[in-house]
């Protein structure tokens, strides 16, 4: 079986975009774009993939790992072909090797597959696709007998060579004997003094080797991202691919246009997704679970029957069935809630476990906290759980009721079924069954009236 190595170009710099990060760091999907790619080479069983890049090396290596990868520098950006010739020299000579490219994220591993096919069977396979508007795309010019005869740029085409809907996708396949060849032939005499990759296939057809081709199924498979327009156009499209599919899955969402799943979410039977909901990172949905409108849920499990009311902020929370939440509540990494709890309007909650049946209905802050089941905290209570140097827990036990505006001041404990008078400042460790009340004493001053002796 024939050796197969795949190169992917992701030196590309961005500057139409009008960014400090390199193109291919860009995010679909809440993904940097050279991820999906990657993922599509590794899908696609390379032996080796090498990634060609600029300055910016450092920074995609941050988002890309693996012992499959060679990084290939590419100093100056001269190019494609010119990157193409950086990465061949690590290529096995007796292999067939797949260029790909970092701005088009979305291509699939079958069609990769499918190219390098044909190049074992040929010298060269060239991807195309066939797009209603072509503007801006190199044609595929063919002669009588359909073969591929030369790609004419934009820039060079006649009127009659503007009506062909076939173009050059970018993706190619080719024995690296060949390449190697046919790299060392590329020059730079154009207006932008640059070595093009796409000049091989000129090459080729002078030497009477015929190109084959393969058409991608669909255009959005070798859709490029050159500028934010394209960023903007293609992540709708993939929100729209992701929404469809969580909708197969029993999932309603109620308008998938207004919906952004940024990362990966299993749902269970009869969950219901509002608009504006934008779900990042690991998220498990039990049955059952309603979302309202307009929240961020990220790298949580909400459990059978909860619900979130709108304008909430959930990140790696725990939330057991039957619990409500929000609206307008935070939930920050480490909160776990227990069964049928409620979590009000404007309460944040953060490093903090609550039990069963509890109750956090409004402006109120809970961190670093153990609390147990029963638990009522009323409005405006905090735990004060940061010295300045260094966090407390505040330990409160079952069916303990706080009253409103109280400050919990920890390290602390409220054993079981204590009781705390509104607007008390605890300090001290409250045993059992104990009520607690601890305010200033009022003291009411006179003023003197203006003129009085």
């Amino acid at each position: 079986m024939t050796r197969s190595e795949a190169i992917i170009l992701a030196g590309g710099q961005g500057v139409r975009m009008r960014s400090n990060r390199p193109k291919t760091l860009q995010e679909l999907g809440g993904q940097p774009m050279i991820r999906y790619i990657v993922n599509c080479a590794r899908s696609a069983e390379f032996d080796r993939i090498h990634i060609v890049h600029g300055e910016a090396g450092l920074d995609i290596k941050r988002h890309v790992s693996g012992n499959d990868i060679n990084w290939v520098l590419q100093s100056e950006p001269l190019g494609t072909g010119h990157a193409a010739q950086q990465a061949i020299a690590h290529v096995d000579a007796d292999s067939t090797v797949c260029i790909l490219y970092g701005d088009i994220p979305f291509i699939q591993p079958q069609t990769v597959t499918k190219l390098v096919e044909l190049a074992n069977t040929h010298s060269l396979a060239l991807l195309t696709v066939e797009l209603e508007k072509p503007t801006g795309y190199g044609r595929i010019k063919r002669d009588e007998n359909g073969v591929l005869i030369k790609i004419v740029e934009q820039k060079d085409t006649t009127q009659e060579e503007q009506a062909i809907t076939e173009v050059n996708a970018g993706p190619v396949a080719v024995k690296v004997r060949q390449l190697v060849r046919w790299l060392g032939m590329l020059d730079n005499d154009n207006s932008q003094n640059e070595y093009y990759l796409t000049d091989i296939i000129e090459i080729a057809v002078s030497e009477s080797i015929q190109v084959a081709t393969l058409q991608a199924s669909q255009p959005d498979e070798t859709a490029g991202v050159n500028s934010r327009t394209d960023q903007a156009r293609l992540e709708r499209k993939l929100q729209m691919k992701l929404a469809e599919n969580l909708i197969q899955t029993g999932v309603q969402i109620v308008d998938p246009s207004r919906f952004d799943l940024r990362g990966e979410c299993n749902a269970g039977k009869d969950c219901r997704i509002d608009v504006n909901v934008i779900i990042e990172g690991s998220v498990e949905l039990e049955d059952d679970v309603n979302i309202e409108s307009n929240n961020i849920i990220r790298d949580s499990t909400l459990g059978s029957g909860v619900t979130i009311h709108p304008h909430c902020v959930i990140e790696g929370a725990r939330i057991a069935a039957g619990c409500t939440i929000g609206p307008f509540a935070r939930l920050r990494p480490g909160t776990v809630i227990g069964k049928n709890s409620k979590v009000g309007n404007y309460v944040e909650i953060k490093s903090s476990t609550i039990g069963e049946n509890s109750k956090i209905n409004h402006h109120a802050y809970v961190g670093n906290a153990q609390v147990g089941n029963n638990v009522n905290i009323g409005a405006g209570v905090i735990t004060c759980n940061y010295d300045g140097k260094k966090k407390h827990t505040t330990i409160i036990g079952d069916n303990v009721f706080v009253g409103a505006n109280s400050s919990l001041i920890a390290p602390l404990e409220i054993q079981a079924n204590a009781k705390i008078g509104a607007g008390s400042a605890i300090s001290k460790n409250v045993n059992r069954g104990e009520l607690v009340v601890e305010r200033s004493k009022t003291r009411t001053y006179k003023r003197k009236q203006k003129g009085s002796a």
